[in-house]
């Protein structure tokens, strides 16, 4: 179970719920400052199906920069596993064998 103890910080998983149209979506804080939010992630609508895609390797939607502007942001909420609920990025690190942040840096590399 990963832990983040410095909060919402560049590098830490998120859940972004958005207004304005109303969305949620998953990913990696990338730059946090009070105009928005930069993240790496997906809706998190898709998540479900994104994630076995993604561990068997096959072709995927990916994950997206965003910049999320703060008139939009309802709240970000730092994915953390809660007794026997798994995070987000728990599940991820599970399913693919590495964590998000080391997948991040692979698909930099690739690119």
């Amino acid at each position: 179970m990963t832990q983040y103890i410095n909060g919402i910080v560049p590098g830490a998983p998120v859940i972004v719920h958005l207004n304005n149209p109303r969305e949620k979506l998953w990913g990696v804080v990338l730059q946090i400052d009070s105009t928005g939010v930069y993240i790496r992630g997906v809706d998190l609508n898709t998540f479900g199906e994104w994630l076995p895609m993604i561990s068997r390797g096959e072709p995927n939607i990916g994950f997206t920069t965003l910049f999320l502007p703060m008139w939009r942001i309802d709240k970000v909420l730092l994915d953390e596993s809660i007794d026997d609920l798994r995070s987000l990025a728990d599940q991820f690190k599970e399913r693919v064998g590495v964590s998000v942040g080391q997948f991040l840096q692979y698909s930099k590399s690739d690119s």
